[in-house]
């Protein structure tokens, strides 16, 4: 897939779309451009993102929280040397609102009801794309929420057609309520809000609408981990590119102009950033630091390492802690997954180490990372070791284990891209069907499916099942691909085009810590790779809401620029 470099495609199609009261213009070159070299690196404090809490004490005892929360226009500074950037941003005022937003930290058991409000402009700042399939409005630009992770009900889920404008004066045909029901019985673990507006996903997560939510358990406590605010961090990591006026970059020309104005398959920017500010560092001490971390990029994956090598530690994923601890060196996130690590700072020899990244973009078979967007942020240890009463346990949380022999059923997810004559790609498909097709998925309540999920594109494509919990069981290469994918073109039937026939013997284990249940797995290039879903909570078959309502739920690539044009599909649970 294309790159969104400064020079990959033609910056300079002079063209003025006027599509229902957002205006798209193009014709920036990007030669105002911030040259990110200019920036110094590690200047800027980590910050400590604020928090809300999802619920209310009463005479002792925790009860529901009522949180209202707004998006805002507003202005974030994200380096010392930059001037304040124009941002959406979430919060409970203009003046609170932050990038990323609040974290929300939830208890396991009690709900939280959120209010989720409207403040954006009329006109949206950055450039969208009015050829896809995209939520439109003449009142405002369109925006929903979706919890990431997180098991709702469908009219919470925060579906791409459940949209609503400033002061809900325009909605889409799904919206239903204002008012979001989180009820958190799901296992305590680590989850994300983001916009998920049809087609404006990725510009409107670029703009800064995305932020972290915690649910928590008692039953954490016994495990003994790093933990208040000092010892347990978010980091949230994702890319940007400024102009000189501090500005947010993203290209105004498509890699094809004539079919897609303003689409370009992948956005990369230059500045890596971390809770907000572009190359930080944080001043730790020498003891166990649990760190969540967040990959919010649009495209880009972040393989990451500790220049001194400094060994993490799993405790959990982007679902549910681990059986176990694993310990690695270097580990692969794909956006929207999360790592939650322990990292013991006693054992570096260094009083400095900086989180290097060095995973090529587009991923797998992309650019090499430089010196820039090659590394991510610094700590600085302190020179004494302390007395640390934290500890990482031999095991974790157990939870009920995949059983590929109980499934009521068996599907094919196969990915496709499609390309110009020129060799371009124009859009992603699911199944060779659009998001407005209909349904094809309609999984039993309390059920496992196993998905094999055959990827016939270049990229590895993170894959996100909203409602249900995943777990890798493993994959194959696939021969002959390119045989199988023109049948496969032509027919979009895997027995006509015999897919068993081009399934080889060569498997791919799963990494240790990514064999417990996740909500985003990674799907590599010419592959069949298997997962198990549930569509049940961990540890009964029944949800404690009707989950067959409309308007359902989704799954899709969650690259955003993927997802927004096309590579997502709605699926209904039935009883």
């Amino acid at each position: 897939m294309g790159r969104n470099t400064l020079f990959s495609c033609i910056l300079s199609l002079a063209l003025l779309v006027q599509c229902r009261g957002f205006v798209l213009v193009h014709g920036d070159d990007g030669r105002n451009l911030f040259i990110p070299k200019k920036l110094e690196m590690f200047v800027d404090e980590l910050p400590d993102m604020s928090k809300l809490q999802g619920y209310h004490f009463k005479d002792g005892e925790r009860f529901a929280g009522n949180l209202s929360i707004g998006m805002y226009d507003t202005t974030w500074k994200f380096h010392r040397d930059l001037p304040a950037t124009r941002v959406f941003a979430y919060g409970l005022s203009r003046e609170t609102a932050t990038v990323p937003g609040p974290t929300i930290e939830a208890i396991k058991g009690i709900p939280t009801y959120i209010t989720w409000t409207n403040h954006l402009p009329s006109r949206h700042f950055l450039p969208w794309d009015p050829t896809i399939t995209t939520a439109k409005s003449i009142s405002g630009v369109p925006a929903v929420v979706h919890l990431h992770g997180g098991v709702q009900p469908p009219s919470s889920d925060g579906n791409s057609m459940a949209w609503f404008t400033a002061g809900f004066s325009d909605t889409g045909p799904q919206f239903s309520s204002p008012v979001y029901f989180y009820p958190n019985f799901q296992p305590p673990g680590n989850l994300w809000y983001h916009d998920h507006a049809m087609g404006l996903t990725r510009v409107n997560i670029l703009a800064g609408l995305f932020g972290m939510y915690r649910i928590t358990s008692p039953q954490e406590t016994s495990l003994s981990l790093p933990s208040g605010p000092l010892f347990d961090r978010h980091l949230v990591l994702f890319d940007r590119d400024f102009r000189t006026d501090g500005s947010l970059y993203m290209n105004n020309t498509g890699c094809n102009p004539s079919i897609h104005p303003q689409w370009q398959p992948e956005y990369f920017g230059t500045a890596i950033i971390v809770n907000g500010k572009a190359w930080p560092y944080l001043r730790v001490r020498r003891r166990r630091y649990r760190f969540r971390i967040l990959n919010a990029s649009n495209a880009r994956f972040f393989s990451l390492s500790f220049s001194d090598g400094t060994k993490f530690i799993h405790v959990a994923s982007d679902s549910v802690y681990l059986p176990k601890p694993v310990q690695t060196r270097k580990f692969l996130l794909a956006p929207s997954e999360i790592a939650d690590v322990i990292v013991d700072f006693s054992e570096s020899a260094s009083d400095s180490v900086i989180l290097l990244n060095d995973a090529l973009f587009p991923y797998p078979s992309g650019d090499p990372t430089d010196e820039m967007n090659g590394k991510v942020m610094k700590f600085l240890i302190g020179r004494s070791k302390e007395k640390d009463m934290s500890h990482v346990p031999s095991t974790l949380m157990k939870y009920p284990r995949p059983q590929s022999s109980q499934v009521a059923a068996k599907r094919h997810i196969i990915m496709y891209e499609y390309e110009s004559k020129t060799g371009d790609p124009t859009h992603l498909y699911l199944n060779a069907k659009s998001f407005m097709d209909p349904v094809t998925e309609m999984p039993r309540e309390g059920t496992d499916e196993i998905w094999e999920v055959v990827n016939l594109t270049d990229d590895n494509h993170p894959l996100h099942v909203h409602l249900g919990v995943v777990t890798v069981l493993g994959a194959q290469t696939l021969a002959d691909v390119d045989k199988f994918k023109e049948c496969m073109m032509k027919k979009n039937d895997v027995k006509a085009c015999n897919l068993s026939e081009h399934v080889t013997r060569k498997k791919h284990g799963v990494v240790r810590h990514e064999r417990g249940w996740k909500n985003v797995v990674k799907i590599w290039p010419g592959n069949l790779t298997r997962i198990l879903v549930r569509f049940s909570p961990l540890d009964e078959n029944k949800f404690p809401f009707d989950p067959t309502a409309e308007p359902g739920y989704m799954y899709h690539c969650h690259i955003l620029d993927h997802e927004d044009n096309e590579m997502m599909r709605p699926f209904k649970i039935v009883p």
